[in-house]
């Protein structure tokens, strides 16, 4: 697997615009324009909308996010354009290649999202109007930015997993201003027919539900503004609509333009040149459009220049006065010259302005030029010519020597191997059978549809595909007494066990706030946790998983490890893997306790918060029955909860106090095999309704 994961070249070189050295200021001068006029038109709509209670609805919310999207995109592309014209170096590294293309390919990604969430927005307004304040509340808004933005992100950072595995000849040059994927396919040098679908296929996916629900939306739209009788009720349901529909029309209609210019033009400059239109010019006109076609968004932009005036007129009248004191002298200074009306001008005493005068004067280069001499020299030690910097070392970052890792298992006495094995396939066993039919008895059970149950599906069939990413390995180990793993496996097992934890992780915390709503809120229990927000939280915390064991296993991916890896261990984890690492691991060691803390420490202080509500709101019932029944409620869940994190927090002090990595291996496997085998018993034998359910599945239901 050497060839797999190396790349032999260090950078790519992009394609310029234009190879007229004449037109080279002229362009400059046109793209950077063109992003002041998008960061700060855009920056203007973000500030107008937070700074007035007006437009604190939810489409000016959508509008906030996706002017910031545009920011992130044009920042993404146009600066590092401009750099490569001013220092005449078109080349880019690898890494930063890579980085380039996952941020276009998120912001992209992110904006196709938030154009058909608006789309669904003017939807409601429109169609259903009366309940436009119940359905777009700020909570799904909220959820629905959050799912596009983990969406996006998914998706782009697949990708440039994928774009990892391939190598790159020399020289690679690559035919576009930016790192476009695309492009980047292109030029590998090994089997790219895997990303190549996998682009297409996810990108039709992703780029195709989103527009076809935009253009269900607006058949929707059509159809009950015709049926208005008014014509001024037709022209104002229309007119709410038209910056959305110019925005939606010139952001697909340009990729439509870029992806037909480069099926028809060979010219690789015309397609760039094309390009232009759909990655720059869509930001830069977005602003305009908002502002220049509604009317509460002027009105908002109005008083926020005027605020802004008001505030900041008072340090240019005190610039231009101490400018003009230094070069007449304060005496010589009119009051009047400098301050208007309306503005009380400061009090300075004599003797502080004569103190002021009696200091040294220094020139500008002499104040600021020990500043500036140290870096601009080290820059210009550092900075490179084209060749030098494209040849820059990054051989090293994504090599690895070994194609394989061995793990250890629980014993390597053979007397044991059968005993181990057949105690791990009966856990197997019963992991699975026990999940299922607990998914099995609440789907066929009408009495167990409610968010509860819903999320103890989930539950289960998380349990499952935990189990079955760690056991079946194992058992295949000790009956082949093979105990490798491929390069491959080993990062694909380390990224399902980190998804399928987190997830469970979060599952546990979701169930928390069922609970909390049921006890604390019994009247607005149906209302609050209606289906539409149990199958958004699900999916929320499904994608906030595969995301952050991605990020983890995208961060493995550059480090080199020595030959015959062996990992003390009955199945991949990141931690262990990490440190069999032979290049720097501090930033891999950083994300995972960082990140790994701040993921896997948020969902139990909501747990924790979230009990504490219900104790507070139990205790203050009079009725003795009614604190049993809602304490039995929790019981279960209560139960799971101090089995996940109390088997975690005992692997983490027994890897902490143990010297021995064969207890730390037996005391993990309570955490990562025992939680998912007992969850089904705690919630079948705890639970009368579950149970009721259970017996109908098996004996069937009863006679007449």
């Amino acid at each position: 697997m050497e060839a797999r994961n190396q790349t032999a070249v260090s950078g790519f070189l992009l394609l310029r615009l234009t190879d007229d050295p004449a037109l080279q200021p002229l362009v400059f001068s046109l793209f950077l324009s063109m992003y002041l006029v998008t960061v700060l038109g855009n920056l203007l709509i973000v500030l107008a909308v937070s700074s007035d209670s007006h437009l604190h609805t939810p489409m000016y919310f959508f509008l906030c996010n996706l002017s910031f999207t545009d920011v992130c995109l044009s920042t993404t592309t146009i600066p590092k354009m401009l750099v490569s014209i001013q220092t005449q170096d078109q080349s880019i590294s690898y890494t930063g290649c890579l980085a380039q293309a996952c941020f276009i390919f998120n912001f992209v990604g992110l904006e196709n999202f938030l154009l058909a969430v608006m789309a669904y927005d003017r939807y409601v307004a429109i169609c259903h109007p009366l309940r436009y304040t119940v359905l777009m509340s700020p909570r799904l808004c909220l959820l629905l930015v959050l799912v596009s933005l983990s969406t996006s992100t998914l998706d782009a950072q697949f990708h440039t997993l994928m774009l990892l595995r391939l190598s790159f000849c020399a020289p690679a040059d690559i035919p576009h201003f930016v790192c476009e994927l695309a492009q980047v396919l292109k030029l590998a040098c090994s089997d790219s027919f895997i990303n190549t679908l996998l682009l297409y296929v996810i990108s039709f996916l992703f780029a195709g539900i989103p527009f076809f629900g935009i253009i269900f939306s607006y058949i929707h739209i059509v159809c009950s503004v015709l049926r208005t009788p008014s014509s001024g009720g037709m022209y104002k349901a229309f007119s709410t609509c038209g910056s959305h529909l110019s925005v939606v029309s010139l952001f697909y209609g340009t990729a439509f333009g870029v992806y037909i210019s480069s099926a028809v033009t060979d010219s690789p400059r015309k397609t760039a040149v094309a390009s232009v239109m759909y990655s720059v010019v869509p930001p830069l006109l977005n602003p305009f459009i908002y502002s220049l076609r509604n009317r509460d968004m002027k009105g908002a932009l109005r008083r926020l220049v005027a605020r802004l005036c008001v505030r900041v007129r008072p340090v240019f009248l005190y610039l231009r006065f101490r400018f003009l004191m230094g070069w007449h002298g304060w005496r010589y200074v009119s009051w009047k010259a400098v301050f208007t009306r309306d503005i009380q001008c400061a009090v300075f005493s004599r003797r502080t302005l004569h103190r002021e005068e009696q200091k040294p004067q220094l020139r500008w280069s002499e104040t600021l030029g020990p500043r500036l001499s140290g870096p601009v020299s080290s820059f210009q030690e550092q900075t490179l010519s084209p060749t030098s910097s494209f040849t820059s070392t990054m051989e090293n970052t994504n090599q690895t020597s070994a194609s394989k890792f061995l793990l250890l298992g629980l014993t390597d006495d053979p007397a044991l191997q059968p005993l181990v094995f057949s105690l791990f396939l009966s856990m197997y066993l019963v992991t699975v059978l026990g999940n299922l039919l607990i998914v099995l008895a609440v789907s066929s059970d009408s009495h167990l549809h409610t968010p509860m149950y819903f999320f103890l599906c989930n539950l289960s069939l998380n349990d499952v595909c935990l189990s079955t990413t760690i056991i079946p390995k194992m058992l295949v180990s000790i009956q082949t007494q093979d105990q490798s793993i491929s390069y491959a496996g080993c990062l694909t097992q380390l990224c399902c066990v980190l998804t399928f934890c987190g997830l469970e992780n979060c599952l546990l915390a979701v169930m928390a706030y069922d609970r909390y709503v049921a006890i604390c809120h019994p009247l607005r229990y149906a209302v609050i946790m209606s289906p539409r927000l149990c199958v958004l939280l699900v999916l929320l915390v499904l994608l906030l998983s595969i995301a952050h064991a991605l990020l983890h296993t995208v961060m493995a991916l550059p480090l080199s490890f020595c030959a015959h890896p062996e990992l003390p261990h009955f199945f991949c984890e990141l931690a262990q893997v990490v440190r069999l690492a032979c290049s720097d691991t501090f930033i891999s060691n950083a994300l995972l306790y960082s990140v790994g803390n701040i993921f896997f420490g948020v969902p139990p202080l909501g747990i924790i918060f979230s009990y504490i509500k219900i104790v507070a709101s139990i205790l203050s019932t009079p009725s003795v029955g009614r604190r049993y029944k809602a304490f039995s409620t929790c019981g279960s869940h209560l139960s799971v909860v101090t089995l996940f994190y109390g088997t975690g927090f005992g692997v983490y002090l027994s890897s902490a106090v143990m010297g021995s990595s064969v207890k730390s291996v037996v005391a993990s496997v309570m955490y990562t095999v025992v939680p998912q085998m007992l969850n089904p018993f705690i919630y079948s034998l705890r639970n009368r309704e579950m149970k009721g359910a259970l017996r109908t599945l098996v004996t069937g239901p009863p006679a007449l």
